[in-house]
């Protein structure tokens, strides 16, 4: 049985239903969160094993060349993520038209602050 007859007369003649448009953002937080599994374990295994070191140390090691790729990887993964998960947020709990402007505010806050962090760790790699 398809799922013709359970939709709406306005729902079938515009061709929507509930999957069209969810389900490719569903899948992009699903697999960027995926992505961030093992860049957030490296991480926090990272910072625990520098703990205690001094500056200096932990600029050689930033500096590196995987290190600083693997950085740059989890900042924009993670600020990608927090970008899907906020526009669900915003979608589903703002209904006015405001909602435009608070989706794009977001989304040049998370540019911002990934391009940030981005830009920092690049700085650092190159001894600028």
């Amino acid at each position: 049985m398809n799922n013709e007859g359970m939709r709406s007369p306005l729902g079938r003649a515009l061709g929507l239903g509930s999957a069209k448009a969810g389900v490719g953002q569903w899948w992009r937080e699903r697999v960027s969160a995926l992505a961030l599994v093992p860049l957030t374990v490296w991480f926090s295994v990272s910072l625990i094993v520098h703990t205690g070191s001094d500056y200096a140390t932990f600029i050689a090691w930033l500096r590196t060349p995987i290190v600083s790729l693997l950085m740059v990887l989890l900042l924009a993964g993670t600020f990608y993520h927090t970008a899907l998960g906020l526009q669900v947020v915003i979608e589903d709990y703002i209904h006015s038209g405001l909602k435009i402007l608070v989706l794009i505010g977001m989304r040049v806050i998370c540019a911002g602050l990934a391009a940030a962090g981005i830009l920092a760790t690049l700085r650092i790699a190159v001894g600028r």
